[in-house]
């Protein structure tokens, strides 16, 4: 593969990636994968808030014609965003350079009786994750330690503020503490390339491996689930028919894929700096549905990229 590096999504508000209207008592739910049924964020999704923040379209200001002044969007000419995020208009056509994979759930936020919540993972996520790491240059000293785990135990590191006398109680769940080296080992990995410093130890002693089963479980039943109501405007009382059930990822989720830089349509610029460019860690971007709400504020972290033009 060209020169790839991994990507993360942090929510800092309930993700809500919708998957259209659905067909159980969710009436909006979110995406998810179809062989394993986790959430995910689509990798057209991420290149396009992508995209936008680095000036996709601008707002200009234009005379009307009528002593006034209008405003209108127009894309983006510089030539670098084309060359990253490609151009359709024209038949100098393509379809960019930058490929951002689908970002899939890599810690989910579990609600617990001890630290308040857990960040959890499976070894299958864990294994899909090395598998995305192997694409890049990223070292992944995890993957030497065996990483097995049965329904009834919950791996966590030796400081954990999850377990009170060998015990860890997730939802509705009762799990055994345990240790070996896989969690020390990812928790430190994880958590300095997603958090600051001030921040690490706070992921790793609230970092879990739990079973595959168990995380399956979780992942179907801990996303969050909120009711909404339309108010008649006149009366100001609840419309009838209009109760709703809508579908989130809880803040704190944690989503993980890789972008690369594909063919570079230009000269003029390296796929190195078009990473570190365009693909660069941004703090506050916007992902999914119901912005005015507030939903979908999301951290975007990647690793830095050396090289210039």
């Amino acid at each position: 593969m060209p020169t790839a590096k991994m990507f993360y999504l942090h929510a800092l508000s309930p993700l809500h990636v919708g998957a259209g209207r659905g067909l159980g008592y969710i009436d909006l739910p979110i995406v998810r994968e179809k062989v394993t049924n986790y959430p995910y964020v689509p990798g057209s999704s991420v290149k396009g808030v992508i995209s936008e923040h680095c000036g996709a379209s601008a707002t200009v200001e234009k005379d009307d014609g009528k002593g006034g002044i209008k405003r209108e969007s127009v894309r983006n000419d510089n030539p670098e965003w084309k060359i990253a995020f490609g151009i359709s208009h024209n038949d100098t056509a393509n379809s960019g350079s930058l490929v951002f994979t689908d970002a899939r759930l890599l810690c989910l936020p579990v609600r617990s009786l001890y630290g308040t919540f857990a960040w959890a993972t499976s070894p299958t996520v864990l294994k899909r994750f090395a598998r995305d790491l192997s694409t890049t240059k990223d070292t992944k000293e995890s993957e030497k330690s065996a990483l097995t785990v049965n329904d009834e135990q919950a791996l966590i590191i030796a400081d954990s503020v999850l377990a009170k006398d060998q015990k860890i109680y997730l939802e509705d769940l009762d799990l055994v503490a345990a240790q070996n080296d896989a969690a020390p080992k990812w928790a430190d990995f994880l958590a300095t390339r997603i958090f600051s410093a001030d921040e690490q130890n706070d992921f790793k002693q609230r970092f879990v491996i739990l079973s595959d089963d168990v995380f399956n479980f979780l992942a179907e039943t801990g996303t969050e689930v909120s009711s909404h109501i339309k108010i008649d405007d006149k009366q100001k009382t609840a419309q009838g028919g209009a109760l709703w059930y809508e579908e989130a990822l809880p803040a704190e989720t944690i989503l993980a894929g890789v972008v690369w830089c594909d063919k570079v349509y230009d000269d003029a610029v390296s796929a190195d700096y078009l990473l570190k460019e365009y693909a660069q860690s941004r703090d506050h971007l916007q992902f999914g549905g119901k912005a005015t709400t507030g939903k979908g504020i999301v951290r975007f972290i990647s690793a830095p990229v050396e090289g210039g033009k």
